[in-house]
């Protein structure tokens, strides 16, 4: 046996990465597509994802193809249910794959690493005798670190080792979405606030973000997904200024273009803060209960976060007690916030002479 027991990858022509997780895990994991691609340049290297988070990776350069798993399966009929499941892992155990990146903890990514066939399957440990089904185990960091290396800690187990330029986000805006974003803005300057979590205890109250806007000197634009509509539209309520509300009403593609096109962005800890983390747009995060080390600004220099320092935090807890609010997210202020934000805008166009 080598030392790290890695792989021969010899001859690796198909690859899939799995990453069963929410929007933001998703647009996490496409430095992994495109350091398999620059290793690997003729190879076909898809993904397996959930349906709703394949906007997170159409139109990567590196990805062949998208492999959707749709999750309203769960509530079908039994044998429908089943049918659907047996369907998917059949087209995958098709593909041939030759290497399976299962960046997934859980039963479902790693039934399909093993119904794929592939000679070398790795994964995140599984624990247990689960551990069998796997060819290369990786070992979870149990300290805080960036959701983007432990995604490439999955290649360095099998001896491929990204350098830091190779590290980069990467999220594909179309033309029609940049075109969209610039007829619904016009010429004026205007700044993007997330407002929004799909966890409320990463929020911010409504209140306080309505005096971050009614501080800020530019046009607003509020964001935020159809399920978290009547939360932006409180926020927009209780603003003094006349703000642009489009929650609910563009797709994931026309919010990115939304970010690009503005000056920068204040939001929680969201799917928006990485998208602005791989346009490289100005953005100050703010974060309470979950940890800026493994899901904060990455790789981008015009990114700052707002959060207390508190013995307690992170304690990735749903709100102190698990009462669902926050009281380091609560206690912030607007001013702190809104003279980050500034001094971040002031930095930046300084940086540009």
């Amino acid at each position: 046996m080598s030392y790290g027991n890695y792989p021969d990858l010899t001859g690796t022509g198909r690859i899939l990465v799995i990453k069963l997780r929410h929007l933001g895990d998703v647009l996490l994991s496409a430095p992994v597509f495109s350091y398999l691609k620059k290793v690997f340049p003729d190879a076909q290297i898809d993904g397996y994802i959930w349906e709703e988070a394949k906007p997170m990776l159409d139109g990567h350069p590196a990805i062949s193809q998208l492999i959707l798993h749709n999750r309203k399966w769960k509530k079908l009929p039994f044998i429908s249910r089943m049918k659907n499941e047996l369907h998917l892992l059949r087209h995958i155990r098709s593909q041939k794959y030759d290497l399976i990146i299962n960046l997934t903890e859980g039963d479902r990514g790693l039934i399909a690493a093993t119904a794929s066939g592939a000679k070398v399957r790795v994964g995140i440990d599984p624990k247990g005798k689960k551990r069998k089904l796997l060819t290369h185990i990786v070992k979870p960091c149990p300290t805080y670190r960036h959701t983007v290396e432990r995604d490439l800690d999955a290649l360095r187990r099998i001896g491929l080792f990204p350098e830091m330029d190779e590290r980069e986000l990467y999220f594909h805006i179309p033309q029609e979405a940049h075109q969209w974003a610039k007829e619904r803005m016009g010429d004026t300057p205007f700044v993007v606030v997330h407002a929004p979590s799909r966890w409320r205890f990463k929020c911010l109250p409504p209140h306080l973000m309505a005096k971050v806007i009614d501080q800020l000197g530019e046009k607003v634009v509020l964001t935020g997904s159809p399920s978290e509509r009547d939360f932006v539209q409180e926020v927009a309520n209780l603003t003094s200024k006349e703000v642009i509300n489009v929650a609910g009403e563009t797709s994931l593609k026309e919010m990115g273009a939304l970010i690009q096109l503005s000056k920068g962005l204040i939001t929680v800890d969201s799917v928006a803060l990485h998208m602005a983390s791989a346009l490289k747009v100005p953005v100050v995060a703010l974060f309470g209960p979950t940890s800026e080390k493994n899901w904060g600004p990455w790789q981008n220099p015009q990114s700052v976060v707002v959060s207390q320092n508190r013995e307690c935090r992170p304690c990735h807890m749903d709100g102190c007690g698990g009462s669902k609010r926050s009281d380091c997210l609560w206690t912030l202020t607007a001013s702190e916030i809104v003279d980050a934000f500034e001094k971040l805008l002031t930095d930046f166009v300084s940086s540009l002479f």
